[in-house]
């Protein structure tokens, strides 16, 4: 339930600064490797928000508690691609998806930092919340272990179709993991409909940043 005390966490600078010539390139350091990552202006989804660093950083300490090694992860809203890159580096199968006008900056970001890795190769994909996901992904041949996701829920008029999309890919044995900054009433309301549908658990809070981690599962009957 929700009221287990999640563990109280900083989002760690694993930002590092670097003299660029190029504004629009930050670098990280997660699990060993060095990750560039090229932010779009245009576009909402191409900008690393403090949700992914939450859950990257989270994925990176928790390795034993949640192994990607050989595992199936989907991330949705995969934006600038940094959760789906460490992902990839911690040994996963890899599928990032997202509106097909983010796909470009989030395919080069993806192939950049896993080129010359000895990894699965990651997989770049669309997907439009809530649309096409029995024709696209289909249930008799695509089941993920988990499904990631961060900063998806903010001001924006798809938050059902997103819901249907958490709760279409959260098969029995399907670990959804969740990170978003909780600012706006329509963030906790959507909390709140995710916990009537899935078995839901904060595992960790970044108070600094108002960032919750949720993990959901589906219900055992």
């Amino acid at each position: 339930s929700l009221t287990d005390s999640p563990v109280t966490l900083k989002i760690l600078q694993n930002w590092v600064p670097r003299v660029s010539h190029y504004f629009d390139k930050e670098h990280y350091t997660y699990a060993g490797h060095q990750i560039i990552i090229q932010e779009s202006i245009e576009h909402f989804g191409a900008v690393v928000w403090p949700g992914a660093l939450a859950l990257s950083q989270y994925l990176e300490s928790n390795q034993e508690q949640f192994n990607l090694k050989d595992k199936k992860v989907l991330e949705i809203g995969a934006g600038t691609g940094l959760v789906s890159i460490v992902a990839c580096i911690l040994g996963a199968y890899v599928t990032a998806t997202d509106l097909p006008e983010v796909l470009e900056n989030l395919s080069y970001n993806i192939s950049r930092n896993t080129q010359n890795m000895n990894t699965h190769k990651p997989e770049v994909r669309k997907l439009v919340w809530g649309e096409s996901l029995t024709e696209d992904f289909p249930e008799s041949t695509y089941h993920y272990d988990f499904i990631l996701a961060t900063d998806v829920v903010y001001h924006h008029a798809v938050l059902d179709p997103l819901l249907a999309t958490m709760v279409y890919f959260c098969r029995p044995g399907t670990i959804l993991l969740w990170a978003n900054k909780f600012r706006f009433t329509t963030d906790y309301e959507f909390l709140e409909k995710l916990c009537n549908i899935l078995n839901t658990t904060i595992l960790a809070e970044f108070p600094e940043s108002n960032v919750k981690l949720l993990k959901a599962t589906v219900r055992e009957n």
